[in-house]
């Protein structure tokens, strides 16, 4: 089975090489691909000093954009799982074996690493968690399955669900959208528990000042997703 871990990155320069180095010593089954998303800071120079595996857009799509990017690569180079690793050091490699075991012995679509089933490690900023709770209530509403952790950018999925994705991903906020896009699809979804940690360095692409903007947003954005037809 040929896996594959998307990193989207935009000014990582604090990060990136403590991902990709603890992707190498706790993912070894897996490659890599970073997907630089038109980088202002030494991202780049970074990437290309070490030797690793970069896709560099001309343009900034964000972070919808980014993703979409390494689900195209995966499709083209043959992948049967991928998995969206961000380049902020938030996501822990350890538990991928685990997520992609899940996935396969359950004969799932995706898998969501969630932090809120066992609640250990870094539970996020307290108004993030009220948009949390907003969506994980909204997404049962309207598909009757329970998503503890929507935003959730620790991902797995199979090769059907990155046929989906690659055709026709958000451009930004796309988590709790695209959960919604997938069970509508009938495709099974479930969390595993793990460990988030918090942001070392760089800059969250939220901010207090878009917070009301996303709610709005993909909020309008889950309700269009529930009535779109396939």
């Amino acid at each position: 089975m040929k896996k594959l871990i998307i990193i989207p990155a935009y000014n990582e320069e604090s990060n990136i090489e403590k991902t990709v180095t603890a992707i190498q010593k706790n993912a070894a089954g897996f490659d890599y691909v970073i997907i630089n998303d038109c980088s202002v800071d030494h991202t780049r120079e970074i990437c290309e000093e070490k030797g690793y595996n970069i896709v560099n857009l001309p343009i900034n799509l964000g972070i919808g954009g980014a993703v979409q990017t390494g689900y195209k690569y995966a499709l083209e180079y043959g992948y049967d799982v991928a998995v969206q690793v961000d380049g902020d050091g938030q996501h822990d490699p350890e538990f991928l074996d685990t997520m992609a075991k899940h996935l396969m012995d359950n004969h799932l679509d995706m898998v969501i690493g969630s932090r809120f089933i066992e609640k250990q490690g870094f539970q996020s900023s307290r108004l993030r968690r009220v948009g949390i709770v907003f969506f994980s209530k909204l997404i049962f509403l309207l598909t009757g399955h329970k998503i503890t952790d929507p935003t959730s950018g620790l991902r797995m999925i199979g090769r059907n669900v990155m046929q989906v994705f690659a055709a026709d991903y958000p451009r930004d906020y796309p988590e709790p959208e695209t959960v919604v896009a997938v069970l509508r699809r009938g495709m099974k979804i479930e969390e595993i528990p793990v460990i988030m940690k918090e942001r070392e360095g760089g800059v969250s692409s939220i901010s207090l000042k878009k917070s009301v903007y996303y709610m709005i947003k993909v909020t309008l954005a889950i309700l269009i997703e529930r009535i779109r037809k396939y």
